[in-house]
Order: C-alpha cells, then sequence, then structure tokens
C-alpha cells in the first residue's frame, strides 16, 4: 500500500470518528445555519471546528508553525476527496483562509504571519475588503481613501463600499492612498486594521436575494498600526495585485469539494429526474440532457485545466494572469449551473416563502439571485477578458 493510500485511510477513519453526523449534509447558503453556528461556536459545530483546529485541518495546507496542517497537495486534494464523501462541511471559510492569509505568507513579515495566521487558522478572527469605493471600482487604482502618517500609526479617512461581511469583521485589509504620484496606481499602501474602533461606521446593503452580505464602510480618523503595513509604503499595489489573485482563483476554482456536490450523480443530473421524468434510464426532455451533458462536460474540462495549472505552478511555470481566466471562466460557469437549475425546476424554482415548497426549491431562487454577482465582484468579467487581452493574448489597447 502506497503512502498515499495509507493516508486516505488514516483520514477517513479519523473523519468518520470526529466529524458530527448532524452536519454531514450539503450546505447550500454560505449564510447558512452552519455558517451561524460555526461564529457561535456551539453544539456539533464547535466540536467539529475544535477538532479540525487541532489537527490543523482548518489550513491543511499553511505551515505547521502558524498552525496549519503541512499537508502537501495530494494529501490536502485526499482530505478534500474524503470530506465530500460524507458531505463533511469546511470548518473556516471566509477571506481569510482564501484571501489575506495566503497573501501574508507570500508577502508578510514574520512578525505579521505570527499576529494573524492563528487566529485565522482558529476562527478567532474574521476579515473583510477594504478595496472598492464609490469612484474605484472596476478602476480599482482610483481609491481615494487616504492615510495619514501620525509616526507610530495611519490615521485613515474615506470610505469603502461592497464592503462583503464588514457587520461581521474584526479586521480589514485595505488599500489607501498614502502619496501622490504620476502613476495612480503608486502612492496606494496595503493596511491592516482593527473593526471594532471609533471612526468606523457600517451600513448593510440589502440584494434582491434578501440577504445583505455587502456594506458601505466609512472611515473617520480609522487607526491602522504602522506594525499592520504589509509591503513598502506607497508600493501596496503590488500586494493589492497578489490578493487578488487569490480572490480570482477562489472565486474561479471548481465547484466546491464540501459536500454532495461531488456525489456520483450531480444536483442538475437529480433534478432533471425529478422534475422531468426518466425514460429508459434516461431524461425525458433531450434539449435538456444535451444542455446538461454540455454544462458536465466543460465543468470536467475546467477542473482538469485547474488542475494542470496548479501542477505548473509548482513546477514554477505559472502566471499570474492564469488566475484571470480562471475567475471568468469559473463565475461564468457557476451561473450557467445556477441557470440550469432554475430552468429544470420551471416554476417550482420561483418559490420566495411558504410551507408548500421544499427547502431546496426555496433557496434555489436566493442562490440564483445571488449567483448575478459572480460575474461583478473580484474583478467583472469585462476586467478579466481585459487582462487575458493584453496580457496573455497580447492585443493592443
Amino acid at each position: 500500500m502506497s503512502e498515499i493510500e495509507i493516508f486516505r485511510k488514516e483520514v477517513r477513519v479519523w473523519l468518520e470518528e470526529n466529524c458530527p453526523k448532524s452536519l454531514r449534509k450539503r450546505w447550500d447558503d454560505p449564510f447558512s445555519e452552519f455558517s451561524v453556528l460555526r461564529k457561535l461556536r456551539t453544539g456539533d459545530a464547535s466540536l467539529w471546528l475544535e477538532a479540525m483546529i487541532a489537527k490543523g485541518w482548518t489550513t491543511p495546507t499553511w505551515p505547521k508553525e502558524y498552525g496549519g496542517g503541512g499537508l502537501s497537495r495530494h494529501q490536502n486534494a485526499v482530505l478534500q476527496s474524503e470530506m465530500a464523501r460524507i458531505a463533511a462541511p469546511q470548518p473556516v471559510l471566509g477571506m481569510g483562509t482564501s484571501m489575506i492569509g495566503p497573501t501574508l505568507l507570500d508577502l508578510g513579515t514574520e512578525e505579521q504571519k505570527k499576529a494573524h495566521l492563528p487566529g485565522i487558522v482558529k476562527s478567532e478572527t474574521r476579515w473583510c475588503q477594504g478595496y472598492s469605493e464609490p469612484n474605484a471600482g472596476s478602476d480599482l487604482a482610483n481609491v481615494q481613501a487616504k492615510a495619514v502618517d501620525k509616526g507610530d500609526h495611519f490615521v485613515i479617512n474615506g470610505s469603502k463600499t461592497w464592503t462583503s461581511g464588514a457587520q461581521f469583521a474584526t479586521w480589514m485589509f485595505c488599500l489607501v492612498r498614502t502619496g501622490k504620484y504620476e502613476k495612480k496606481q503608486q502612492g496606494i499602501s496595503f493596511l491592516l486594521f482593527e473593526m471594532d474602533q471609533p471612526g468606523i461606521t457600517i451600513k448593510p446593503i440589502r440584494l434582491i436575494s434578501g440577504n445583505s452580505p455587502f456594506c458601505e464602510t466609512f472611515l473617520d480618523d480609522a487607526k491602522a498600526l504602522k506594525e499592520n503595513l504589509v509591503g513598502k509604503l506607497d508600493e501596496g499595489w503590488t500586494v493589492g495585485k497578489r490578493l487578488l489573485q487569490h480572490e480570482r482563483s477562489s472565486i474561479g476554482s471548481a465547484p466546491s469539494s464540501s459536500g454532495k456536490e461531488k456525489s456520483k450523480v450531480p444536483a442538475v443530473v437529480k433534478f432533471a429526474r425529478k422534475y422531468h421524468g426518466e425514460v429508459d434510464g434516461r431524461i425525458d426532455n433531450p434539449e435538456l440532457r444535451t444542455d446538461i451533458i454540455r454544462h458536465l462536460m466543460n465543468t470536467k474540462a475546467f477542473k482538469l485545466t485547474a488542475k494542470r495549472a496548479f501542477d505548473e505552478a509548482k513546477a514554477g511555470a505559472s502566471s499570474g494572469e492564469t488566475t484571470s481566466m480562471f475567475k471568468f471562466y469559473g463565475s461564468e460557469n457557476t451561473q450557467e449551473r445556477h441557470e440550469l437549475l432554475v430552468s429544470i425546476m420551471g416554476t417550482n424554482a420561483l418559490a420566495w416563502e411558504g410551507e408548500d415548497f421544499s427547502e431546496t426549491e426555496l433557496s434555489t431562487l436566493r442562490t440564483w439571485l445571488s449567483g448575478k454577482a459572480t460575474t461583478i465582484y473580484g474583478g467583472s468579467s469585462e476586467i478579466q477578458m481585459n487582462i487575458i487581452s493584453k496580457r496573455v493574448l497580447g492585443l493592443p489597447e
């Protein structure tokens, strides 16, 4: 038996012993019951979180010295597949693990890593992103929130918008203007600061899905300590771009391996059988069959491409523009999946509330509406196509 097979056996036994059966189901909504339980650390969610923290598997591939699991890429793939097999939920999600944590591992000082990474691993800190402003969305380099040097700290004034999860966050990573240069990408710094302080006002924005995951954030003399300047003063654009690569990789990645989505029968097929019936073991709608097959083939091809790119990155042959391709296609593919599910369910997918509809029917419409934002946040599809055309294909302006 190979080492990886031995590891798989050990993982399977450990998960069976430690993942509560009450949590072994698919969690569609990032603002679901499990997310709330995880934040409150109650019941089985608390037991699962603490068990995963002890193993370092809330961040499996992070170095052990910061609380991570120290797993190799192959070991992590085994862990994720075994979690998917029993529908075990990811105990820690969010910008800490997918965005600021990886960026600090890349570009942070040793002191910054020790100060911030363990809190992310243990789900003790929650992060939000201070990038977009009323006049700096797609044109991110136009940020105007200003930070003034006050000796041992900066004082920040300005506003940010579309700040995901700001009402729950304990820390923000933020792009601010600290200097004036001919190029607007210069004179930007990357700061970290606590949200629980005077001068920070948060106003949630209610979306058509009924959720309020995004906020307006107003900064009036907010403070950031000098030790929380990531990278060099006025050169935060480099740090900001690196974080965007991590963000776009996470948004554009293939469908999550947690939950039942990786069962042998995909959700789109299950729904099609339920709402359209079967004839001789086939979905009783030839046009729908064609649409589903095309979507599943594209999804499989995307996963294989992502795997190849990951292997190339490990070998040092990767390009940062790859993340733009993944962000573009991944978000478009996700929207296509939501459109398919709504199309399959017909009028049942229009359920908003009421006892006459199943939990799945009630969540499908809201998920479809929320999914409209995937081709906008993290850099719109148009921005990604511009990056690909200029930096990958070498097309003129």
